[in-house]
């Protein structure tokens, strides 16, 4: 379609009567046409029409993220990045990936400068610790701890606050762009991640995001499950995939709206979920953080 066909079907959506089959049309002409709807919502003042208008590019947008998606999962949900971008422009579709990209970069570039070749695995781990939560200052959001901001990455890195798994996966991807051998584990209520050292005269141990990279030992991990009154179980101890993790932070997701009494975001965000859960059925309770 032309640009001026695009306008002058927009400009039916404000006959009632068949506004519906317009809507069905625009729907099928993707994201592409989101710009014109933008358009047409600037120049009404009628506020029923914006929000007709607000509605259709909701849809749009979503369709879209579900697409990107699904592609992402199907090509192995191995960038861990790219995975929580797309989980960041559910709230934010304008959100800009290569921002995120170069936010991570430069950190990952001031602990480079600090790091020595041959370091233990515990100084690397305090050198870490040092740029992200001394010189930078992330922290745990303990204030508003079910916002949704603590979902989403780009906020995170700009106001220096998160949940357990924000900060970890922040810490992660740094951690990984130094060719560290650092990855998440999905422990119950608390995301951590652990460090397997390339050398067996080194124990694996775990790092707690949430306490300014606290770092715990298996018997500390045991400890803490007991305290939960749960069998212990491999998964709580071993590393998980990247989509796992984009997984359990739609959870987190979920449950902030639900928190906030946001029962159609909840709900989307299931759908979400959804996409990367074997089963559709996701009524399993969300994980807190």
């Amino acid at each position: 379609m032309t640009n001026k066909e695009i306008k002058a079907l927009i400009s039916l959506l404000d006959d009632p009567e068949i506004a519906p089959q317009i809507q069905e049309k625009i729907q099928t002409l993707g994201e592409s046409i989101i710009p014109f709807l933008e358009e047409s919502w600037e120049e009404t003042l009628d506020t029923q029409q914006q929000q007709r208008l607000e509605d259709l590019i909701h849809h749009l947008q979503f369709d879209g993220l579900q697409q990107r998606l699904r592609v992402w999962r199907d090509s192995g949900g191995e960038n861990l990045l790219e995975g929580m971008w797309l989980l960041n422009s559910y709230q934010y579709p304008d959100a800009d990936f290569q921002v995120l990209n170069r936010a991570i970069e430069q950190l990952r570039f001031e602990v480079w400068t600090l790091l020595q070749p041959e370091m233990h695995p515990a100084d690397q781990v305090q050198t870490l610790n040092h740029v992200l939560f001394r010189t930078h200052k992330f922290a745990a959001n303990t204030q508003n701890f079910h916002s949704p901001a603590n979902s989403m990455l780009h906020l995170v890195l700009e106001t220096r606050r998160g949940n357990p798994l924000t900060l970890c996966v922040i810490y992660l991807l740094v951690a990984q762009r130094l060719k560290l051998p650092v990855y998440g584990v999905n422990l119950p209520n608390l995301f951590v991640l652990t460090y397997r050292p390339e050398t067996p005269a080194v124990e694996p141990f775990y790092i707690n995001c949430y306490n300014r990279g606290l770092v715990l030992s298996r018997t500390d991990i045991e400890h803490y499950i007991g305290q939960l009154n749960l069998t212990p179980n491999e998964i709580f101890f071993e590393p998980c995939f990247h989509i796992d993790i984009v997984r359990r932070a739609l959870r987190n997701l979920q449950l902030s709206f639900e928190k906030l009494q946001e029962p159609a975001k909840a709900a989307e965000v299931g759908q979400l979920l959804a996409i990367l859960t074997d089963s559709p059925n996701t009524d399993a309770a969300p994980d807190e953080e």
